[in-house]
């Protein structure tokens, strides 16, 4: 948890500032899982900073959404292509490709139970960057 919360800070994913009159706040939960190796045994456990975006209502919160998702028969061509002309293939994994886009609305999120900075406590979390579980995360990316 320290890690992923260094990685958000590192970042530049929110920053302190005193909630605004009447702002809305979203929570924010971790989600842990354990990733295997194909033999079974455990390679690492994982974590992840999650935004409560459920609480999220749409045309206040954000306007709009989006699925970054390929259709199969475009993958197929595309392979295609890439055999016929020998072209060679790279796969790439960025570790925090929804924390990189920047948010244009005004999203303000509670303080994460634990890491709540001392002497700053009646401060809230304001998000410059996505977070995954907006609804909006996968728009600025």
């Amino acid at each position: 948890m320290k890690k992923e919360y260094d990685s958000l800070i590192k970042n530049g994913t929110w920053k302190l500032v005193d909630p605004p009159f009447r702002a809305k706040l979203i929570g924010c939960k971790w989600v842990y899982k354990n990733k295997y190796r194909s033999d079974g045994s455990l390679e690492k456990h994982k974590v992840r900073l999650v935004a409560k975006g459920f609480t999220q209502k749409e045309g206040i919160d954000y306007d709009e959404t989006f699925a970054p998702i390929a259709k199969w028969a475009t993958i197929h061509s595309l392979l295609a292509m890439l055999a016929q002309h020998g072209w060679k293939v790279h796969q790439t994994n960025v570790k925090t490709t929804f924390l990189n886009g920047d948010l244009k609305e005004n999203i303000y999120m509670k303080q994460l139970e634990g890491f709540v900075v001392k002497g700053q406590e009646q401060k809230v979390c304001k998000l410059i960057k996505s977070l995954y579980g907006l609804n909006q995360a996968p728009c600025p990316w």
